[in-house]
């Protein structure tokens, strides 16, 4: 338990007053990945499964739940055929966007999906201002363009809306870009809250460790920020 309490407060404090360099830091070697074959072919074949386990998919679920607000429109990118958003709250409209048409036509909650590979051409196909809050979960890692697709994100969300990424430890590495193959836990945080800032649309991005059994179940970690008003 120690320990569990440590790694959340230094979870907390990575985002807190970070020294960000002055220009974007990466290198395009940084988000190279072991297989750059084709995207569309990797997740060609529908993967109906979890990719955290049941204790970490109900820590998410359940931040949600404190998170979204009825009537809230809602984009999940990297999205596929469950989403983990609480049953008892009711979206506006909750649209999905993923690799895989199959898996995204068996999401029960999505209104409407879109199969489209960030990847390829990093543009989300909606107008500006229209949802107040982009989810990605446990996928942020395979993304590698993010500077394009987080400019992207802070595009098409509302002013004050919100993007919540959700982290594990879990991938498929040989499509995961390589930076963060070669960082730990905390690094990622810092990671994927440089995207935000490098991104200029944000105010300041937070982490939190949502773990619900640290040790015994997957980790699981938020990096959020709202869109500059």
């Amino acid at each position: 338990m120690p320990f569990a309490l440590t790694m959340s407060s230094m979870t907390e404090k990575v985002l807190q007053n970070p020294k960000w360099p002055p220009e974007w830091p990466y290198s395009a070697e940084d988000f190279a990945r072991q297989d750059e074959s084709d995207d569309e072919l990797f997740y060609e074949s529908p993967r109906l499964v979890y990719h955290i386990d049941d204790a970490a998919v109900g820590a998410l679920t359940q931040y949600y739940a404190e998170e979204f607000k009825d009537g809230d429109d809602v984009l999940d990118i990297c999205s596929s055929w469950v989403c983990h958003y609480p049953n008892q709250w009711k979206g506006g409209k909750v649209v999905g966007l993923g690799m895989n048409e199959y898996e995204l036509s068996q999401n029960p909650v999505l209104d409407s999906y879109v199969v489209k590979d960030l990847n390829k051409e990093p543009t989300i196909p909606f107008d500006d201002n229209s949802f107040d809050k982009v989810t990605c979960v446990v996928s942020v890692d395979y993304l590698n363009k993010p500077l394009e697709v987080f400019q992207e994100i802070g595009r098409v969300l509302r002013p004050g809306g919100e993007c919540i990424l959700s982290m594990s430890n879990r991938c498929f590495p040989t499509k995961a870009f390589r930076i963060w193959l070669q960082t730990s836990d905390l690094e990622h945080v810092f990671i994927a809250g440089s995207f935000f800032h490098y991104a200029e649309k944000f105010d300041p991005p937070s982490g939190k460790d949502i773990s619900p059994n640290p040790g015994r179940s997957d980790p699981l970690f938020i990096v959020k920020a709202a869109k500059k008003k």
